[in-house]
Parts: structure tokens; C-alpha cells; sequence
């Protein structure tokens, strides 16, 4: 047992009730692991930009480093001890005075069809609410005949447009509503037919490079398996040149003391596909790089396009 800190642990995150529930899980979590009461970590709140920001597409207004920036700022400025992030909303490339020290054990990474039982009892021209590259494109793969329709904002405000008829389904990741209470809310998709986002369903939590203390504490609350899966799938993103405009599904599985990686990459209308699967040690930081090429290499010209390589 660590002895309770002199002054509160500052923990910083996003005011969205996802980010808070996030924060108040990474808080009890810490708190638990060195016998402390909840009163020795603080929540500080920030509105991220991303959040004030609703009516367009977040790649088109800069990308995830709106969910991050205000709370980079904060970390670096030394305002807040450490921060906690929806891992699929943290960028690739991270400013070198943070590292992600601790990733809570992830929760599931399936996507949730609101509103339709499936894909395929939608009615033909269907509109499907969604602001994710991913997502739209692989909804107009598998139904090339739908409708994408814009929806951003958090789940909430999704369901509330859904059900104000601005469109006849959208899509949600399970993780998020589990965490909300809400894991009863639409159909899950399965995972042999759909792939997740990057970092889908983890909780990532940064710290300054530095701060060697801050992460001592944090290393009780690491998830090894987790930890190891979200770093080949950010390895992944690195390696394809990915970016918030780029349409990547991922799903990683342990075997054994290894990682099995599939993933897929689309172009952003959906009617093309590549997918590729791969198996390495966790560890193996190459074992990405070489699935990213094997993608790279089935692809069209036009869908290289959507990714700029190292």
C-alpha cells in the first residue's frame, strides 16, 4: 500500500458523461489498487473542443486532436497529473512529453445497430446516421443501396436525432453504452462481419514522460493484455499513414503469449475492401508494420490514396 498523497492526484478529462464515467472508473480503479479514498484523486473537467463543435464532421475540423489538445495542454502545463481518453480518440502521433503509462482492461469492442435489428432488414435507401469514416464505409460496402447521414455528438444526442427521424439507424460503440448503463440499447454487430474502430473500447491514460512518480502509480492499474493489444493497433495506424479521414477496421484476439490482428481498409464510398490477417508476439512492434504493408499491397491506387505511409 502507497501512503495517501499529501495533496489530491489531479486527473484531467473531457466533460462529456462517456469522458466523466471514464474518469470516475480510472479513479476508483487507482484508488482501490493503493488503498486510498476517492478523495485522494480529483476529477478536473475540461470542454474539448470536439465537443463544442457538433455540426460537422470532426474530420473536417481538426480530426481527434480536438478531443485531446486542451487536456495535452493542461499535462504539459502541469495543471492536471494525468489524463484519461477513449484510446480510439487519441491520436497516432502524441507529443513527446506524454506516454500512455496505463490502459484499464478493455471492455467490448463491438458496435451496436440502433434502431433496425440488422443490416439487412433495412429498408432499401435507408439513411444510417454516422459521422465515422469507418463506419459509413462499411455500411456502403455492405449496402451500397443506403444513405449516410451526418450524426455527431455524444450518445445522447445520437439517439435523440434517431428518434427525432433525421435517420432510420446508427451505429454506437457497445463499450461506451455499457459504461453508461445503456448496454441494452440496439443489436451488436459481429466481429466476423464488422470490425471495430482502433483503440475501440479501451481507456487510455497518459501521463508526462517525465513524471516517473505519476507513472509508478498508474503501473498498478495497467492492463498488460490490453495495453499490448492497443499499442499493435496504434502501430498498425502508424504503419498505414491513417488518419481521421481514413476508413481502418481492427480487431486484435490473444493467443497464447501472441496477438492475432485482422484488419480491413476501405475507401471512403465503400466499394472496395482490402483485408488482411496477421499473427506475432505482443511485443513485436514489426509484426504491425508488415500487416500494414500487406494491406498496402492489395490496394488500388485509389484506395492508397486515403493514406499517407512513413
Amino acid at each position: 500500500m502507497i501512503d495517501v498523497p499529501d495533496r489530491p492526484i489531479r486527473l484531467g478529462t473531457r466533460r462529456s458523461p462517456l469522458a466523466m464515467a471514464q474518469a470516475e472508473e480510472a479513479r476508483e480503479r487507482l484508488c482501490k489498487a493503493h488503498g486510498w479514498p476517492l478523495e485522494a484523486v480529483k476529477i478536473v473537467p475540461v470542454t474539448a473542443s470536439g465537443d463544442k463543435i457538433q455540426d460537422r464532421p470532426l474530420a473536417d475540423i481538426g480530426g481527434k486532436a480536438l478531443w485531446t489538445k486542451e487536456l495535452d495542454q493542461w499535462l504539459i502545463a502541469g495543471e492536471i497529473d494525468f489524463a484519461v481518453h477513449s484510446a480510439k480518440d487519441v491520436e497516432t502521433w502524441r507529443p513527446l512529453e506524454m506516454t500512455i503509462a496505463a490502459v484499464l482492461e478493455r471492455e467490448d469492442v463491438r458496435d451496436v445497430l440502433v434502431g433496425v435489428a440488422s443490416l439487412s432488414a433495412l429498408a432499401p435507401g435507408a439513411r444510417i446516421g454516422t459521422s465515422a469514416p469507418r463506419r459509413a464505409a462499411q455500411v456502403l460496402h455492405l449496402r451500397p443501396d443506403c444513405e449516410v447521414v451526418s450524426f455527431r455528438g455524444n450518445v445522447a444526442t445520437r439517439l435523440g436525432k434517431l428518434a427525432s427521424g433525421e435517420a432510420d439507424a446508427t451505429l454506437l460503440a457497445l463499450a461506451g453504452l455499457n459504461r453508461l448503463g445503456q448496454g441494452h440499447v440496439g443489436t451488436p454487430l459481429s466481429l466476423e462481419g464488422w470490425l471495430p474502430a482502433p483503440g475501440q473500447g479501451a481507456i487510455a491514460i497518459e501521463c508526462r514522460a517525465a513524471d516517473a512518480a505519476t507513472a509508478a502509480l498508474l503501473a498498478a492499474i495497467d492492463h498488460a493484455p490490453s495495453h499490448a493489444a492497443l499499442m499493435a493497433e496504434r502501430d498498425l495506424l502508424a504503419a498505414l499513414g491513417g488518419n481521421c479521414h481514413s476508413a481502418i477496421g481492427v480487431h486484435t484476439r490473444a493467443e497464447g503469449a501472441d496477438l492475432r490482428l485482422c484488419a480491413a481498409i476501405y475507401t471512403l464510398d465503400g466499394t472496395e475492401k482490402v483485408e488482411r490477417e496477421a499473427r506475432f508476439s505482443a511485443g513485436d512492434r514489426d509484426g504491425p508494420r508488415r500487416l500494414a504493408a500487406a494491406l498496402l499491397a492489395g490496394a488500388s491506387p485509389a484506395l492508397s490514396a486515403c493514406f499517407d505511409p512513413p
